[in-house]
């Protein structure tokens, strides 16, 4: 079994773009995966519910929302760092990663690992 870690930025795609990102997760993956959250991710929503305002706020909120109501695994993770760090340091051939990142892209592939992106603002695929 994989585990596919969702990115901050990844949990944020629902509410700002309307894409089931959990239906289309099942449909790309033809593999067993569990669905894992970092906790430094979950802090980074509630900093974000505290800090921004508008929009982006109730996007945290509904992402934080949709953590629950998926059940989703939540990961501790003792080292200290930011998400991406931890992220990279977790990829392996036994884990996806789930992101928009650019950067953090280009670090996960560099280790040989899979990622699910969003394409079109439709759709997800593996890359």
């Amino acid at each position: 079994m994989k585990r596919i870690f969702l990115d901050t930025n990844f949990l944020l795609i629902p509410a700002q773009l309307k894409v089931d990102i959990f239906a289309e997760i099942a449909r790309v993956a033809d593999f067993d995966y569990q669905l894992c959250v970092l906790e430094q991710s979950i802090d980074e929503l509630k900093k974000m519910i505290a800090t921004q305002k508008g929009k982006t706020k109730d996007f945290a909120r509904i992402a934080l929302q949709m953590i629950k109501q998926k059940s989703l695994y939540i990961t501790p993770f003792s080292k200290s760092g930011g998400v991406d760090d931890i992220l990279v340091e977790l990829s392996d051939e036994k884990t996806v990663v789930a992101t928009q990142d650019k950067e953090l892209k280009k670090r996960i592939k560099e280790k040989g690992s899979n990622i699910i992106t969003l394409k079109n603002k439709k759709y997800l695929e593996i890359i």
